[in-house]
Parts: C-alpha cells; structure tokens; sequence
C-alpha cells in the first residue's frame, strides 16, 4: 500500500489505492475559534465536529469551519499562507497536525510510502518552503510513515500525462499558489511557482466590492461562472476580473521561465491545468484564450482541464509513492533471489 497527500493552503487531500479504485479523503484547511462551554462541546462531539479544546477556547477545524464562520460573523483562520505554514497564525502547527491526521490516518503498516505535495519556491517572492517542507516530513514521519515530498507541478504531470509519457506542461491553480511544471519523460525541465491563486483572488475581490472574504469564497465555491456575463459592480464581475488578471500573470511567467531555461523550441507538448480555483466552469476556455495571445516559445499541442482539478495533486502523489514503493519491492525481490557471496 502506499498514500499521497496534497497539503494545500484551502484543502488538504490524501489518495490511496482500494482494488481498482482511488479512495479521497478531504478536509478544509482551515479552523474558526468560539466561546467554550460545556453544552457547545458536548454538541460538537455528539454531531462529530472535529474540534479542539485550549482552555477557555474550542477551534472547529476542517470543513465545519466555514460554516461555523458564517454562523457567528467571525473570519476563518488559516494554518497556511501562500502554499506553506503561516508565520503569523499561532495555532498553524497543532491545528495542521489534526487535520492531516485525520485525513491520511494511521499507515497500514510501518513506514509505509506517502509522497506529499510540496511547492517550488516561488520567483515572486523572498518565501522560501523548506520549513514547511521539512515541518510536514517530521508530522508524518512520527506518524510512522515513510514520507517523501514532490513538486507540486510535477504531480499534475504524474496524475494527467501517463498518456503523454508523462511529459508537457503542467499547471496547478491553488489556493496559495500557482505551481508550474515542464516536464520531459517524468524528468522535470522547468518549475517553480508564483505567490498568487485563489486566496489573491478572493481578496482582491472583496477589498474591491466591500465583502468579506468569507462571503467571496463562498459565492466563488458554489456555482460561480467564468462567463461574464454577470453584473461588472458586484462580485461575480470582480471575481472575473481577477480571475482574467492571475492568468495573464501566470502566462507572462511561464513565457519569462522559458526563455530563462532556453527551452528548445521544437518542443511539442500538451497544457494541461488544474487545481482548486481551476474548478468554475469557463476556467478552460478562458485559459486557452489567453494562452492563445502569447508568445509561448515551444508549440502547444492542447489544452485540458483535469476531470477532476481538486484531486490531481493527490492522484499525482499517489501514482509516485506506488512507482517508488514498485521499486523497493523489486529491489528487495532480486537482493533475496540473489545467490549467496562465495566464502
């Protein structure tokens, strides 16, 4: 058996293998803090809310949080920021150990393989992921897993490109961030990231429009269109408006990489994107649109969007921790086949 995680900055997700299906477990990854009482802890264990209790204070964690906030006026809180831990968040390591335990759970047997998502370092920006890197490593590893990080792009190749022989380019659209890959037979040529998705989306929308960011989150999650056809001053039109803005962004980046990393310009390969805030309907056509007006130096064959663009990254984890856990039981096969050294 083997797990991948995408350790995301709105959802956590793990993927593992059950006969010829994959299993997805998910939690928001995010928490909400409330007034304890004896009553309200006795009612959010009764309902299996997953919650902590820190003196005078219980945090709803995971997906109940955003419903809690919306109950009591009050702003989630985030253990993460732009694709990694958060400085500023007090509570971001307890609060992010709960929720990937209870995504992942216990190995299924000592130091079984889980491949987690990890970012590239983003070219916009001073942040660097090695602590949280390492951070996660360390969570996982007491929990007795035998755990490796991947890029995050390269998890969208593994996921969406076996067809392709695992090469083209592969864009992640989270939360977070935006990580993008270019890979060749499974062997990454460029990736790195940029420090805005759909969390820069939904602030810039609602700094615009007056509205809480809660409440854009929301409208965004539930039915919102790439259509624009919706009125410009409310904020449907803005989330399209950024939404336009975040791809010409991400486009312009991947053209300056390109021609930094002298990409051979007879390069023929498929785009494929996904992620999160990949997922209102119109996503791909207005990427497409966009992509279209660029200067991209290498061809693109097409454009598709994951059938799936919440589970990619952890399809994509998961599909590289059962080639490597492949590898260590063939490799353990010939050492045991091998015939004894002479004396």
């Amino acid at each position: 058996m083997a797990k991948g995680l995408d350790v995301g900055t709105m959802n956590i997700l793990s993927a593992q293998q059950d006969g010829n299906d994959t299993v997805f477990v998910q939690q928001r990854n995010s928490f909400v803090e409330i007034e304890y009482s004896d009553m309200a802890e006795q009612m959010l264990s009764r309902s299996e809310v997953l919650h902590i209790r820190k003196d005078d204070k219980v945090y709803v964690v995971g997906d109940d949080a955003l419903n809690f906030a919306n109950i009591f006026n009050k702003e989630t809180r985030r253990p993460m920021k732009h694709g990694i831990l958060s400085s500023s968040e007090k509570s971001a390591i307890p609060m992010m150990k709960l929720i990937i335990e209870q995504v992942v759970g216990e190995p299924n047997h000592p130091d079984e393989k889980l491949y987690f998502s990890v970012p590239a370092d983003p070219i916009d920006s001073e942040l660097s992921t090695l602590y949280h890197q390492k951070t996660i490593e360390s969570f996982l590893g007491n929990m007795g897993y035998d755990a490796e990080p991947i890029n995050e792009g390269m998890s969208v190749i593994y996921s969406e490109l076996a067809d392709n022989n695992f090469t083209g380019l592969g864009i992640s659209f989270g939360a977070g961030m935006t990580n993008v890959c270019l890979a060749y037979y499974a062997v990454p040529v460029m990736k790195f990231s940029v420090a805005r998705g759909g969390d820069w989306i939904d602030e810039q929308a609602a700094q615009a429009t007056g509205t809480p960011v809660d409440k854009v989150t929301s409208i965004k999650e539930n039915d919102f269109e790439l259509d624009f056809t919706t009125d410009v001053g409310g904020v449907e039109g803005a989330l399209s408006i950024y939404y336009e803005n975040l791809l010409d962004y991400v486009i312009e980046n991947v053209v300056r990489e390109v021609d930094e990393e002298d990409v051979e310009e007879g390069l023929d390969v498929p785009v494929v994107v996904t992620g999160g805030t990949s997922s209102p309907d119109g996503f791909e056509a207005l990427f497409r649109d966009h992509l279209e007006d660029a200067n991209i130096p290498f061809s693109i064959s097409g454009v598709q969007h994951a059938n799936e663009p919440l589970y990619s990254v952890a399809r994509g984890s998961l599909v590289a921790a059962r080639s490597d856990e492949d590898v260590d039981e063939r490799e353990a096969g010939a050492e045991a086949e091998a015939p004894a050294a002479d004396e």
